[in-house]
């Protein structure tokens, strides 16, 4: 099983920002589901399934989901860019559901999962469309699209918290500075058992 903290809150709430600040620390690697996505080949069966979702702003439904990341990680373990037995796995976008959470139990060690929330829907729009200038990410610059993902994060994602339950979960404010956000992290990382 991976030790594993689990990066969680709505799109535009600051996940991916923190997975990479956090997989530049010693001892922790961070994988991003949404960008093992978006870095697939369009030719491929997985590239065409996330392309057909994702601009629609829904989700890959969960064997396609589980299987790239079952893919990644063992690609990252081979070559030694993830070592299961010194490295704490930070995982971001993932699970997305229930069933994900199910599917990926016999794996997982979940440490803590890092709910990062931001109440002011308007700064987390403004955050995805400023994201898809900078990064040609096409998922985030379609305000209709935007607002069906943030809807189906309240529908299908947000009931994962109540999955891993209130003594694994742990509020951060991501309205703050990054670098706020990353504090609030460590504080708890720092605190928590071996």
């Amino acid at each position: 099983m991976y030790r594993t903290f689990l990066l969680f809150g709505a799109p535009g709430a600051g996940k991916g920002t923190q997975g990479k600040i956090l997989g530049t620390i010693p001892n922790f690697f961070h994988f991003a589901c949404g960008d093992a996505f978006r870095n697939l080949k369009i030719e491929s069966n997985l590239g065409r399934t996330f392309l057909h979702y994702s601009s629609q702003g829904k989700l890959v439904p969960d064997e396609p989901t589980i299987e790239l990341w079952r893919r990644e990680i063992d690609a990252s373990v081979a070559t030694g860019r993830f070592s299961p037995e010194s490295d704490t796995l930070v995982l971001d976008g993932l699970p997305r559901n229930t069933t994900q959470a199910d599917m990926l139990k016999p794996l997982l060690d979940v440490r803590a999962v890092f709910c990062l929330k931001c109440s002011d829907m308007e700064q987390m729009v403004k955050r995805l469309q400023h994201r898809a200038i900078r990064e040609n990410r096409l998922d985030d610059a379609n305000l209709a699209i935007i607002r069906a993902r943030l809807e189906t994060y309240e529908r299908e994602t947000k009931p994962v918290l109540d999955y891993y339950g209130p003594s694994l979960v742990h509020q951060i404010d991501s309205a703050q500075q990054p670098t706020g956000v990353l504090i609030d992290i460590l504080n708890v990382v720092r605190h928590l058992p071996d």
